[in-house]
């Protein structure tokens, strides 16, 4: 991915230089919501990135707003489902909700892995982040079964093109 611009935010693929500053936008946003921080368990990928998402041919991607980094999202290939992907840890802190940011950073996934050549994108969420939950539903994500992650109660599929 190139850089992207939306609005005056800065969208960029994360560097080792962000591991701190990415994991710490992700446990606030879960501690808001009262979400545990599970550096051994469901968040080892954000202290992992390049084990987890660089070296697997999936992509993390940090949301800058004024030199700080406000917000994360990621996808990596994954065996459930056909020739998949599942984005996480798809994040942003209150003060840069709002504006559009969300929406526009799952246009830009799907895109990024749309041109990859992926079928399906899956997507694990808690009912308690109900402004991800409308998010994902209002754009063509169908709830499915099969949660994997503790913390999750909800689990979205959406197909992408046309099977051949």
């Amino acid at each position: 991915m190139v850089s992207l611009y939306f609005r005056d935010f800065l969208i960029r693929q994360w560097q080792p230089s962000d591991r701190d500053s990415a994991a710490e936008v992700i446990s606030c946003v879960l501690s808001e919501y009262g979400l545990g921080w599970e550096p051994d368990g469901a968040d080892r990928d954000v202290l992992e990135v390049e084990d987890f998402y660089l070296e697997q041919g999936g992509e993390f991607w940090v949301i800058e707003h004024l030199g700080e980094i406000v917000g994360t999202s990621a996808y990596y290939p994954i065996k459930r489902g056909e020739n998949s992907v599942e984005i996480r840890k798809m994040y942003l802190l209150p003060k840069v909700r709002g504006y559009g940011l969300g929406k526009f950073l799952l246009q830009q996934l799907e895109a990024a892995i749309t041109c990859c050549g992926f079928q399906q994108i899956w997507i694990e969420t808690a009912s308690v982040l109900s402004e991800a939950v409308k998010l994902y539903e209002n754009n063509g994500y169908k709830a499915a079964t099969g949660v994997e992650t503790q913390r999750c109660d909800r689990v979205y599929v959406k197909e992408l093109g046309v099977r051949s």
